[in-house]
């Protein structure tokens, strides 16, 4: 009988476990499936249900940088190594202003650009956001223009003919490739990206402070083209004077 019980017990813990992971790594799958169920949310339901707190927050912070809200325009700075993902406003003499610096919660790979479809590389380069997605498997998301005519022209000339696609900054904290933030995080941006326009932000990421390190001394900045890109990003994130101390 005490056997009985240890292997049943056994087992469903094994259960559990499996289920938990499941919940957690496996939203892809469950998630949509999910949705089908209950029905997709619009764009609306989704800034009806998180826009109210999150403008608050929001506002708060504006507030703090010594902003009115909402901006003409933002930029999003992608640290990778750093892990933290920057807002920057502009004001009506298009000023740019530090406002929060977000805390990646989980990006994969490495240092370098993406190149290939299942690489798990965060992109690096200049990005616009094109699209706003309310039923995310990972909360909210906001879809980059990855790959981009720069990316394309690159990857034609390479001979590489899948760069990869569907390059988000979500909710949650895991990522394959894209930029999780959490869902607070991802409520204000999303909320703020809607307020504004997609039109009116961009997003630059890089694979480790420009400000603060030469990114050509990196060991794949060897390769001619992605060195040529480095120096892009660092002549874009000059723009972007780091305050002597941050909220």
């Amino acid at each position: 009988m005490a056997l009985r019980k240890a292997v049943y017990l056994t087992a469903l813990a094994v259960f559990i476990v499996a289920v938990a992971l499941f919940i957690h790594y496996g939203r892809s799958i469950w998630v949509p499936r999910y949705q089908q169920v209950l029905g997709k949310k619009t764009l609306q339901d989704a800034i009806q249900e998180y826009g109210p707190a999150a403008e608050q927050r929001l506002q708060q912070r504006f507030t703090q940088a010594g902003l009115s809200y909402p901006p003409q325009r933002i930029s999003l700075l992608g640290l990778k190594q750093e892990r933290s993902l920057e807002l920057w406003a502009f004001d009506t003499n298009d000023q740019a202003t530090f406002v929060h610096a977000y805390p990646i919660q989980a990006a994969s790979g490495e240092m370098g650009p993406k190149l290939r479809e299942g690489d798990r590389q965060v992109p690096e380069g200049r990005y616009l956001i094109e699209g706003l997605n309310p039923n995310s498997s990972f909360h909210l998301s906001l879809k980059l223009n990855y790959p981009n005519a720069a990316d394309w022209a690159q990857a034609k000339r390479d001979g590489r003919t899948q760069p990869g696609s569907n390059i988000f900054i979500h909710g949650k904290a895991q990522s394959v490739g894209c930029l999780a933030m959490g869902d607070d995080a991802i409520e204000e941006l999303f909320t703020l990206v809607h307020r504004i326009g997609a039109e009116h932000s961009e997003v630059l990421i890089a694979p480790k402070d420009p400000r603060q390190h030469a990114l050509l001394t990196l060991p794949v900045a060897q390769t001619p083209w992605i060195a040529e890109r480095y120096r892009e990003l660092e002549s874009a994130f000059a723009d972007y004077v780091v305050p002597a101390s941050r909220p």
